[in-house]
């Protein structure tokens, strides 16, 4: 036996190759509606943090999303909300996917999205991504925290506000 076989990843039960950024993106692709959304909200955004836009900017939402019906249901009455305030407010709904400071119990829908300890990271980035295009697509712009380097390239390009996380 090797040295490295005594020391090395001893703590992994076993590894799953995840898909290529790419790869998912070619797969679920963004819309116009989805693209103009975003490109809108953000510039909002520089505008606000910019003192060029005088409305408040509000992120508001679920602490983490783990039921993508619930997440459907809460973006569409916060939508009709977001309209009837736009003029003062400036509304984006916080789609966390990932619990970083739960150290006991379920990390996220991305890390887990059957919530059975399967830990299947493509299944969760997959619905991950395709609620996002679809709060895009409905007007709905998306705020979410970042916790590391490789989430970001799933779903970077239908965020519209990032937070980095602790």
């Amino acid at each position: 036996m090797t040295i490295s076989k005594l020391t090395d990843d001893l703590k992994i039960s076993s590894m799953k190759e995840l898909i290529s950024p790419s790869k998912l993106i070619e797969q679920l692709p963004m819309t116009e509606d989805a693209i103009s959304t975003v490109v809108r909200t953000r510039s909002e955004i520089i505008n606000i943090l910019n003192g060029k836009d005088k409305r408040l900017l509000l992120i508001v939402g679920p602490c983490s999303i783990h039921d993508i019906n619930s997440a459907h249901e809460y973006a569409k009455k916060l939508l009709d909300i977001k309209k009837k305030v736009e003029k003062n407010i400036l509304i984006i709904m916080r789609v966390y996917f990932e619990k970083p400071r739960t150290v006991i119990g379920w990390k996220g829908l991305i890390n887990d999205p059957d919530l059975d300890n399967s830990f299947d990271i493509n299944k969760g980035i997959k619905i991950a991504r395709k609620l996002l295009i679809d709060l895009a697509e409905s007007g709905m712009p998306a705020g979410h925290e970042y916790l590391d380097l490789v989430s970001p390239q799933y779903i970077s390009d239908v965020i519209c506000w990032g937070a980095i996380g602790a």
